[in-house]
């Protein structure tokens, strides 16, 4: 049996899954390893904005809209489009649709408070959640709607992020990434499927992403004092991809399994 089969057969009660990082931190190989292992769904913002724009859909409109007039999309917004494809597979509660099938959100009381809407604990509903939120206010608006039950922050050493990013070549059509030290191209310069030229990308160099590494974690401990107060925020430390999966599998294991 693999190792994929045999740990998604001990998942018995649903993973709903945020991964938080510095850029250059490896998350993107966290996330398809977590994919791989643990057969999670994939739950991105980016793409249920694309999608909703696409197909023209009540909330795709009303975000168009804002874009097109140069605004960003409202938290709340984005906070419909991913509850009510959570809700479209049955995974949250619905409590009254729009036309678009998209579900309605907003508090919902009873007597002694709000209350967040219930949540599947299948293991089928189990999600990986990409791109959203990036705030701790984003956190709080997700937090009345559907109750994410594990947030991993990745803590990989500034200087190995740095070293990463100096020796990493793209190639951006595909978006596939090289590195001169550990995952070099098969040729000098070139993709290993196109043979097209890789090139670096423009704010790859120590002192831009030293900057934005400062506002990365300036930007997001808000956040991470959010979901740990919350008792769901986990940490793994680690200098290569090849250390943390270990640690984050075996976590998983111990909280779903």
């Amino acid at each position: 049996m693999s190792t994929s089969t045999r740990n998604l057969s001990k998942l018995k009660k649903a993973a709903r899954i945020i991964l938080v990082g510095p850029p250059g931190c490896g998350k993107g190989t966290q996330s398809g390893r977590l994919l791989d292992h643990f057969k999670l769904t994939p739950i991105s913002s980016g793409d249920l904005l694309r999608e909703n724009v696409r197909n023209r859909t009540p909330l795709g409109i009303q975000a168009e809209t804002v874009m097109r007039s140069g605004g960003l999309v409202q938290d709340s917004l984005m906070v419909k489009l991913i509850v009510g494809e959570l809700s479209k597979r049955g995974w949250v509660e619905t409590r009254g649709n729009l036309t678009s099938g998209i579900c309605l959100t907003g508090p919902l009381s009873v007597i002694g408070g709000p209350i967040t809407p219930r949540a599947s604990d299948s293991p089928t509903a189990s999600f990986l959640l990409d791109g959203f939120p990036r705030t701790k206010n984003q956190a709080q608006s997700l937090d009345s709607e559907v109750a994410m039950n594990l947030v991993v922050n990745l803590d990989v050493p500034r200087d190995v992020i740095l070293d990463r990013i100096a020796n990493r070549l793209v190639h951006e059509p595909s978006g596939r990434v090289y590195n001169m030290t550990w995952n070099k191209p098969k040729n000098p310069g070139v993709d290993d499927v196109t043979g097209e030229p890789l090139t670096r990308r423009p704010d790859d160099c120590p002192e831009t992403f030293t900057k934005r590494l400062k506002a990365y974690a300036e930007a997001t401990q808000p956040l991470l004092e959010h979901y740990d107060k919350a008792g769901v925020l986990w940490t793994v430390s680690g200098s290569t991809s090849d250390e943390i999966t270990p640690q984050l599998d075996a976590e998983i294991l111990k909280r779903f399994g």
